[in-house]
């Protein structure tokens, strides 16, 4: 396996202080203090895997940030009647779509591309891009309404955005969400889900594909409806994210043909912890870890994307490697090796998101949250390979475009700081590395 040891880390970042237009400065001298230690990293009950889960069901990848000056660090925040420029909520910054469209190359570069600054935000996109969870999401229409409001992007209509039972009746929302403030809950994923890809490809088709349960059987189930979603008339192809996972198994490859569809592209989030999940596992996925956006705690100006230290990765046990990895062969062995790519994920460097859900049914006056995890990468890269427009045949095709550029790709910001792993033992390193994959992308090109 590919490891280096911290001398050579450090060595690297001294080398340059400025890179290309698709990368960022490098740190010299380690992680601004507010970034470390500050603040409250609250794991929904939806994302977590109990023993009795593995095999039978699978999580959530999303975690919850209450930054500082919160009373008691608690969660969620009300909704403002006037939102303060740029915030929802006064005296308080997260990722924005502005700031998210900025940092990837969606829009034009601005010096720091802070939250608290920039306001323009992507437009285009196309096709469809259908979203994978489980449980009903009542508020889905509303809250995107309310978050397009908020950030200035185009409203979604009947004609822009749909829900899908996968099993042809509602399924009522999380039974979880009454007891746990409701943001611990299935709906709070979909509502970053959907705010995600919206953000980065405004102009696709959103389809919200709802599951019977967060059982395999119903959300393969579920992924094999957007599958014919996205291959049925109108639609000709797009892509499908999905943002749960779980421990993997001797038996996880008989799912691997759910997630292919002529002209679909599917993505799957790495977790949230170390070591490998399915079915970001799958060879038929592109699988998503997590970064993190360091940013001077002053001015808010991103200083670097580095490894996220919780984002999951590594070599599969049980699936082979694809083809499309022969050229990291020497670092993988004959398995699988996740992630392929990777985004913002950290919780404290997370995004804002709207779910109105508890406020309307069970009183929880709080909608607004800084939410991250992997469950925030996968739909944000999935809208932002859709905004490219370069529309594949298949998630094989997408692949092998992404590594057809050699370890080195030109159309990713190539991450070379930070660890992740069991003790922390892998390191993002230059080219493909079990923590960011090739690295973050930037741009429409190669994707």
């Amino acid at each position: 396996m590919k490891h280096r040891i911290a001398a050579t880390c450090f060595l690297l970042l001294t080398m340059g202080t400025l890179l290309s237009a698709q990368q960022l400065p490098v740190f010299q001298k380690g992680l601004p203090s507010g970034q470390r230690g500050s603040g409250k990293i609250f794991t929904p009950t939806a994302s977590i895997e109990r023993p009795e889960d593995q095999g039978i069901r699978m999580h959530t990848n999303f975690l919850i940030y209450a930054p500082p000056g919160r009373p008691d660090e608690v969660a969620g925040f009300p909704a403002e009647k006037n939102s303060p420029k740029n915030t929802p909520v006064s005296g308080y910054f997260a990722e924005t779509p502005a700031s998210l469209a900025c940092i990837y190359g969606e829009v034009p570069w601005t010096a720091g591309c802070s939250p608290a600054t920039v306001t323009t935000v992507a437009t285009g996109g196309s096709k469809a891009i259908a979203i994978v969870d489980a449980y009903d999401y009542p508020t889905a229409m509303f809250d995107l309404t309310f978050y397009s409001k908020a950030f200035g992007l185009p409203a979604p209509t009947t004609s822009t955005f749909t829900v899908v039972f996968a099993g042809g009746s509602n399924p009522g929302p999380d039974p979880n969400a009454a007891g746990n403030n409701g943001w611990y809950a299935w709906e709070s994923e979909e509502a970053l889900d959907i705010e995600m890809a919206h953000a980065a490809a405004p102009s696709a088709h959103i389809y919200l594909v709802e599951a019977n349960s967060s059982s395999n059987a119903d959300l393969f189930a579920a992924v094999r409806k957007a599958v014919s979603i996205l291959t049925t008339s109108p639609n000709t192809g797009g892509e499908i994210s999905m943002s749960f996972g779980g421990s993997e198994g001797s038996g996880e490859s008989a799912y691997d043909s759910a997630f292919v569809g002529t002209n679909v592209v599917s993505f799957a989030s790495t977790g949230d912890s170390a070591g490998v999940q399915y079915p970001s596992a799958s060879p038929n996925v592109v699988a998503v870890g997590g970064t993190t956006l360091a940013r001077n705690p002053s001015s808010l100006a991103i200083e670097a994307e580095i490894a996220w230290e919780d984002g999951g990765g590594g070599v599969s046990q049980y699936e082979s490697r694809p083809s499309f990895q022969s050229s990291i062969s020497g670092i993988v062995g004959g398995n699988r090796g996740v992630p392929d790519i990777a985004a913002d994920a950290n919780p404290r460097s997370g995004a804002w998101v709207y779910d109105s859900y508890q406020t309307l049914y069970n009183g929880n006056p709080a909608p607004w949250n800084i939410i991250g995890g992997t469950s925030l990468a996968s739909p944000l890269v999935a809208g932002l390979v859709n905004h490219a427009g370069s529309f594949k045949a298949s998630t094989s095709a997408e692949e092998t475009l992404l590594y057809g550029s050699g370890l080195l790709n030109p159309n990713f910001r190539d991450i070379e700081y930070g660890n992740c792993g069991y003790y922390g033992g892998w390191f993002a390193v230059m080219g493909w590395d079990p923590c960011t994959g090739l690295g973050a992308p930037y741009g429409s090109a190669g994707k």
